[in-house]
């Protein structure tokens, strides 16, 4: 077994899959684990993503798990602890990015260069930049991007410097576009000097992949690094690692093919209209009428799978909940917003545990709360991570209680991310 270097901890399943994909672009072989583990390490790897579901979590739940995932990967000897957040800054008010990244680097106080991390979700390969501590989605402000609209995680606020310190008892500070610019020694000399005046976390500018590529060498001594997937890409050569096509074979794709989409994205919404404009067939969950159902004894999860079950000889499928952010409000001010989501995860996760049971072997799994409902109801422990699909969005194989003995290709997509016929586009790899 090789050692492992980098040890990550993902807030949300979506998350865990995208920063293993460019950890794998980059040249590391990577296995992302849903939950922390109960055994030490088996697989020859460089790199481990555990996947936690934890980003709107209660902040002391949130902090427990990521402290139970930073202790079995520092018993599985991770040399660099890397925690991933959304490229969005996904968080409410009160966390939970600020409360993990100062409980990890209490619990790593004794590593030298401990007191102090970077914090950057920029990801240029998917339009996420940093600019003067402000995160930009495209040529918008991250509030005016959509995401003011977000049903869990609305965020109001672009200057990223403001928001990580309401979270932090910490000073947070700022290391800008044209000390990046000028790389590692640049880079370097900021970080001390901010040290020097007592901040303990800096918002680091990004708007190019080079900007990321000039940042990598300087955080090789850093013992918690704190990001969105983008950092990833210059980080394996630390290691001695480069970019190679072995890290993302996967065994040949078989079977049915459907998706299931709970995002309510500006994102995901368009792809879910390509999806039908291109005349495959959907099928629509209200929530409202999912309520009424269970209520009435009627098991919607068996209906929508009634619907599929004709349908999937002739290809894909897709079985979606997303909305508009009007409709999304409505239905939140009926039901309350923690359990409109959670009655329409529930009811997602059984239908995608049902459409395996018809034989689908290659899922296509939208939202970040969506994914981890349906991984944990197919009973999935690990997933080994394949082939880009979209900047982000990797197909990974999997091993599922819901097909003992089969494996399972899956696809695990952040609202967000990719293009707008990226449900059709995701079979066409293995085309």
């Amino acid at each position: 077994m090789t050692r492992l270097v980098l040890g990550c901890i993902a807030d949300d399943f979506t998350g865990a899959s995208d920063l293993a994909n460019n950890l794998v672009r980059a040249g590391m072989r990577v296995v992302q684990t849903i939950g922390v583990p109960l055994e030490p390490l088996a697989a020859e790897v460089d790199a481990v993503v555990v996947a936690l579901k934890s980003r709107t979590l209660p902040t002391y739940e949130a902090v427990a798990q990521s402290l139970d995932a930073l202790h079995w990967l520092l018993a599985q000897g991770a040399q660099q602890i890397y925690f991933k957040y959304c490229s969005t800054f996904d968080s409410t008010a009160q966390g939970n990015i600020g409360p993990v990244t100062e409980a990890l680097m209490d619990a790593l106080e004794g590593a030298p260069g401990a007191d102090f991390t970077i914090a950057t979700p920029a990801f240029p390969d998917n339009q996420r930049t940093v600019f003067k501590g402000h995160l930009f989605v495209g040529d918008v402000l991250l509030n005016e991007s959509g995401m003011q609209n977000h049903p869990l995680t609305p965020m109001m606020d672009a200057n990223l410097v403001r928001v990580l310190q309401a979270q932090c008892q910490r000073k947070v500070g700022l290391i800008d576009y044209k000390v990046v610019a000028q790389g590692e020694a640049a880079i370097s000399a900021r970080i001390a000097e901010l040290r020097s005046q007592g901040v303990g976390i800096a918002i680091v500018d990004a708007v190019s992949n080079d900007d990321l590529l000039r940042l990598g060498p300087a955080l090789k001594s850093m013992p918690l690094v704190t990001a969105g997937s983008g950092v990833a890409i210059g980080l394996p050569a630390n290691f001695g690692l480069a970019p190679s096509s072995t890290a993302s074979t996967l065994p040949p794709a078989k079977g049915l093919q459907a998706v299931v989409s709970g995002s309510c994205s500006l994102a995901t919404n368009r792809q879910v209209r390509a999806f039908m404009d291109a005349g495959h067939p959907a099928l629509a969950l209200d929530p409202l009428a999912l309520m009424a159902d269970q209520l009435a004894g009627i098991d919607p999860a068996a209906q929508a799978l009634a619907w599929a079950a004709p349908h999937l000889k002739n290809g894909p499928v897709l079985i979606y909940s997303s909305a508009d952010p009007e409709a999304v409000k409505a239905v939140q001010a009926q039901l309350g917003v923690q359990a409109a989501g959670a009655l329409v995860e529930h009811t997602l996760a059984a239908i995608a545990r049902g459409l395996v049971a018809l034989g689908v072997r290659q899922l296509l799994v939208a939202g970040g709360e969506t994914s981890g409902a349906c991984v944990q109801a197919l009973g999935i422990s690990q997933l080994q991570i394949g082939p880009q699909i979209d900047p982000g969005v990797p197909w990974c194989h999997a091993q599922s209680a819901a097909a003992p003995g089969e494996g399972l290709h899956l696809t695990l997509k952040s609202g967000n991310f990719g293009v707008d016929e990226f449900f059709t586009k995701a079979f066409k790899v293995w085309a």
